[in-house]
């Protein structure tokens, strides 16, 4: 008897006194369960980097030439147009708590911003609104939660009025979930009514997204672009006119953002080339010699880092939905407590349990094309993963009333240096939008600087 066939009929038995456990076991996908225990147990073979591989090529955050210059005027008008024709949307993965943060809730609801603490959702959701009067068109917003916020995400929504979108323009959905196992690849449960349960990784947003009937939704729309970001970035520019015209002009399945890394070892995900395929090798596997490497001006070779944010053409994540390709299992061993098959809790003090996750980059040795643009930090990058210190809410602040400030300064007016300052995304969704603006009508002297619209009644 194989391990499905040996995991069906022991959950059979132990699912007979159980509705709710019967109900998970019936809806398992068995088929794809029985692919991850192939790649991550039966045929594993040992995480290897490419025999050779180099840093990634990428398009400069400035133009370098004039060849270069006439094609990023060309990609920022033409990704305009497919603004306005309605060829875009935004796809934000929000699977997240704030438990580390100290908060409880999802933490797209987190206050972050730092005079009028709006949450991340409300940041992002101002941006799409202000792009969308910019153009003169509805943008679509499509949220992957996981299992355990999808309520309390779509409540707060609710809550806010769509923070002005409409509902009918939002879409949430729940984060595919995978069983663990043991190392044997006998399924666990967390308790006597349930599977030991987790999410399917980032990956399995592609898979959601079809699932979900988002892709479908899209296509119904038009829709020929998907702008991917994580949920705990405020500074991320949500729909990005030079990005999506350049990634459209590339005909480029997917591709990504970069950041020049700080050092040779900040834990950002590597852009690598293998031959003509892009992927990223994991700021823990690349090898120390590698990531000492530097160019002769003197600047370290593997210095493209992956901020997670990407842009998907829809017809590439349908590929997903037929099979044509799939994103491979990656094998994360975890303590997971369990309920033995005598009804016994037990604890485990090592790891006990294989969790299978994929990872969304996975996709891009599989796209046509990919492209990698250069993204500056501070403009676009300040993340909230930590409680204190780096990528910290409190950094997190700092660095979006600096960026304010530049903004403000850019378009002809003074600051102070000690003035805490924030702009209203959907009053003024990026830094060319202020420029030509009267911000006289603003106190550009005082200690606390807000530019934006009050007026409005879903602010």
């Amino acid at each position: 008897m194989d391990i499905i066939e040996k995991n069906k009929t022991r959950m059979a038995h132990l699912s007979e006194n159980s509705a709710e456990l019967s109900k998970q076991i019936e809806a398992l996908d068995w088929n794809e369960l029985k692919s991850a225990l192939n790649e991550c147990i039966f045929q594993k073979e040992e995480a290897s980097l490419p025999a050779e591989y180099d840093p990634a090529s990428y398009f400069p955050l400035a133009p370098e030439n004039a060849e270069q210059k006439t094609l990023y005027d060309k990609a920022f008008k033409h990704g305009e147009v497919l603004i306005r024709n309605g060829k875009t949307a935004a796809f934000t993965v929000a699977g997240g708590q704030g438990t580390r943060l100290g908060y409880d809730g999802p933490k797209g609801t987190l206050p972050v911003s730092p005079i009028k603490k709006k949450p991340l959702f409300q940041l992002f959701a101002e941006q799409i609104l202000g792009i969308s009067k910019k153009y003169e068109v509805t943008i679509p917003w499509y949220i992957m939660c996981s299992p355990l916020n999808l309520k309390a995400t779509t409540a707060h929504f609710e809550e806010k009025n769509f923070y002005g979108l409409g509902k009918e323009n939002i879409k949430f959905f729940a984060q595919g979930v995978m069983p663990a196992t043991d190392f044997e690849g006998n399924l666990l449960r967390a308790s006597q009514d349930s599977l030991a349960l987790s999410p399917n990784g980032h990956g399995g947003s592609l898979k959601a997204l079809i699932d979900s009937g988002s892709v479908a939704d899209m296509a119904k729309r038009g829709i020929e672009h998907v702008s991917y970001f994580q949920v705990d970035n405020p500074l991320v520019s949500t729909i990005n006119p030079l990005f999506i015209g350049l990634h459209d002009l590339q005909q480029s399945d997917m591709s990504s953002r970069s950041l020049t890394k700080t050092g040779p070892f900040e834990k950002l995900g590597n852009f690598v080339s293998i031959g003509d395929r892009i992927t990223i090798i994991e700021y823990s596997d690349l090898p120390e010699e590698k990531a000492l490497e530097k160019e002769d001006d003197g600047r370290i070779k593997y210095r493209a880092g992956s901020p997670a944010i990407h842009i998907l053409r829809r017809d590439f994540i349908e590929q997903f939905a037929s099979g044509e390709i799939k994103l491979p299992y990656h094998r994360a061993e975890k303590k997971v407590s369990y309920i033995d098959d005598n009804g016994n809790l037990i604890n485990p003090d090592e790891p006990n349990a294989v969790k299978f996750e994929t990872f969304v980059f996975d996709a891009l040795p599989l796209a046509k094309n990919p492209l990698i643009l250069e993204a500056d930090r501070l403009e676009e990058f300040s993340p909230v993963k930590n409680k204190t210190g780096i990528d910290s809410l409190e950094s997190s602040r700092s660095d979006q009333s600096k960026r304010a400030r530049r903004w403000i300064e850019k378009a002809g007016y003074t600051v102070n240096e000690e003035s805490t300052v924030e702009i209203s995304p959907r009053t003024f969704p990026s830094t060319h939008d202020l420029q030509g603006a009267d911000l006289q009508q603003y106190d550009l002297d005082s200690k606390i600087i807000y530019l934006g619209d009050e007026k409005r009644t879903d602010q």
